[in-house]
């Protein structure tokens, strides 16, 4: 048997790459002892019937690699190799648990999940022309690592945009623009000392939840009552920072009215180190109501730091949203992050400069609020129709999703296992419920009911649908 045998098939790698992978795997399992000469290039290449160049190829890649070495007038040798420990089976296979199940074409699989935004009425060419416009003015910006905290005048946009939008008073110098909500809180709370005590709305964002907990801090789940999260918990968790969704509390909706409002204020100013971290997530969409100012527009004392996101007004892919800092915890932050590498990309970043700038962000919003509030309006109404007395909602017209209680027998577990069986995405409380147990009587359950990711023609299938999984 010859020293390497070659696949000839047409479907197989470059001559030269067999040729050093052979080698290689030789040496790797130790068939080739270290200092072993190796043939020379002509009579590999007349024993395998290729180019002498093409051996040469394979050979200079080992030698880059440290595999083999030459001494001038004498051939290629095999490196002094350390040899490997305890190795692993040769034929590597991917552990069945950490596998994923990918499905590209998402069978028949209808979603009322509340995660999904709604791309088929995004305008596209505008903001492939923004993008354009971008790359045009900004090659240099574009070239270099740009400030950490996002371009300036895509921060000076943001700040003009929520001041008129959101009330959110600010400068430019405290925005802080990241790829995505989570990855931002990540950042502010690393700098918080680990004794913090964090207070979170249950039933809440189960995300935010867990992130904190992984990253050592003592969370407790405050309950909430008609008004949102409950002051009395809060006082009582002796909690420093409180994390709230006042303007469409997630996942069941409520909109905080401005006594409470009032009322977490003051409780920030009663400490020396408490902070408000206020979710502005789907501000954006408001039905038959003027839009609701935020918290921290009513903010006299610096105590609150304000999240939002483009991810449900763009594309939940682009991945940019932002946080605005008071000055103190500003200065935390430069102080702990001096080295931080923007990660958002650049040019979206200066594409949503101009998407804004020029209006159509303004008019897209406006063009999804009322998109929306159609197939919101549908969904209710086919609910109600299909499932008469056995359907409760609480009809607050904000936001993505709403919450329904629905007359059943099952089990929150059998209403899951169900509507994987008929492909249906639906959330139920129970995923949402960090510590308090779901206020609802027996015999009801509640579900978490997205509408973004509907279709219109397909609400009625939808519905249908949820009805053999709960009837």
């Amino acid at each position: 048997m010859g020293f390497l045998l070659l696949d000839n098939s047409e479907e197989t790698t470059f001559k030269y790459q067999q040729i050093y992978e052979g080698i290689k795997n030789k040496i790797l399992d130790e068939k080739l002892k270290a200092n072993e000469k190796l043939p020379s290039k002509r009579e590999l290449a007349d024993e395998l019937g290729v180019s002498v160049n093409t051996v040469a190829i394979a050979y200079d890649q080992l030698i880059a690699e440290g595999y083999i070495y030459t001494i001038e007038r004498k051939g290629y040798f095999v490196e002094n190799i350390t040899s490997f420990s305890n190795q692993l089976d040769p034929v590597y296979k991917l552990p069945v648990d950490l596998k994923e199940n990918h499905d590209a074409s998402n069978g028949d699989w209808l979603s009322l999940s509340h995660m999904s935004a709604d791309i088929s009425l995004f305008p596209f060419k505008e903001w492939l022309k923004c993008m354009n416009k971008a790359i045009d003015n900004h090659k240099r910006e574009l070239s270099e690592l740009g400030h950490p905290q996002g371009p300036y005048m895509t921060r000076k946009t943001i700040s003009r945009m929520i001041a008129l939008t959101r009330g959110v008073v600010c400068e430019p110098e405290q925005i802080v623009i990241g790829a995505g909500t989570q990855l931002l809180i990540q950042q502010l709370m690393q700098i918080q000392n680990k004794n913090e005590i964090i207070a979170v709305e249950d039933p809440g964002y189960f995300r935010f939840y867990r992130l904190l907990k992984n990253m050592g801090f003592s969370v407790q789940p405050v309950g909430l009552d008609d008004k949102g999260i409950d002051i009395g918990e809060v006082e009582a968790s002796k909690a420093n920072f409180v994390f709230v969704t006042p303007s469409h509390q997630f996942p069941t909706g409520k909109i905080m009215p401005i006594t409470r409002r009032i009322e977490l204020l003051n409780w920030a100013t009663k400490g020396n180190n408490r902070y408000i971290v206020e979710d502005d997530y789907d501000s954006e969409f408001k039905y038959e109501t003027n839009s609701i100012p935020s918290l921290q527009s009513l903010d006299r004392n610096q105590r609150v730091i304000y999240t939002g996101t483009f991810s449900k007004t763009l594309i939940p892919g682009i991945r940019i949203s932002y946080m605005v800092l008071p000055p103190e915890m500003l200065r935390d932050y430069r102080r702990h992050y001096p080295d931080l590498m923007q990660y958002s990309n650049m040019i979206s970043l200066y594409s949503l400069h101009y998407f804004i700038e020029n209006g159509s962000y303004t008019r897209h919003i406006k063009r999804m609020n009322h998109h929306y509030e159609q197939k919101r309006k549908l969904l209710i109404e086919e609910l109600h129709k299909r499932f008469k007395q056995k359907v409760r909602i609480q009809d607050i017209p904000a936001g993505l999703h709403f919450l329904a209680q629905f007359k059943s027998d099952k089990t929150y577990e059998e209403i899951e296992t169900l509507a994987k069986d008929k492909k249906l995405e639906i959330y139920t409380i129970r995923r949402f419920m960090l510590k308090h147990k779901p206020k609802v009587e027996k015999g009801w359950i509640e579900l978490v009911i997205g509408f973004a990711n509907i279709e219109q023609e397909l609400i009625v299938k939808a519905v249908d649908r949820l009805w053999k999984v709960i009837g």
